[in-house]
């Protein structure tokens, strides 16, 4: 299984709020330590913030912050509200096409296995990503 590009930006975004709890970062602080487009990025944040997982300030001193402890983010809610969970066809919106579904072994598989993946998130907080903390902060300096 893969996560998207959008969960694992989701993730690591708030990995780097959470190292910076004690002010508000910016977009291009986040984009600029992990490579990746500020145009994405900001459709990002702005899920998270959807979501409450962070707090945004707009204009010019604007930025972002954890809206919750670390400790009180849940890594499986957060990639349960930012990933497709779908897998495969017939675990998609409406069904799809499969003329075995009703009846389908692979379709109970699927859905036990991806329990199992997200039961991995469910066990693990945002406080637990930010360890060894001082490891962190120089790789994304």
């Amino acid at each position: 299984m893969e996560l998207s590009r959008f969960t694992d930006y989701s993730l690591r975004t708030l990995i780097f709020a959470g190292l910076h709890a004690d002010r508000i970062v910016t977009v291009g602080e986040v984009a600029g330590a992990y490579r990746i487009s500020e145009n994405h990025l900001v459709k990002i944040i702005h899920h998270l913030g959807k979501l409450g997982f962070i707090e945004t300030k707009r204009g010019r001193s604007g930025g972002f912050r954890l809206a919750r402890e670390p400790a009180a983010i849940n890594l499986g809610e957060v990639v349960r509200s930012t990933e497709s969970l779908a897998l495969v066809e017939c675990l998609g919106m409406g069904g799809g096409h499969c003329p075995i579904s009703r009846a389908c072994a692979l379709k109970r598989l699927v859905v036990e296995a991806r329990e199992a993946f997200i039961e991995t998130f469910d066990r693990h907080t945002l406080q637990d990503m930010l360890v060894p903390r001082a490891q962190l902060l120089e790789s994304l300096a």
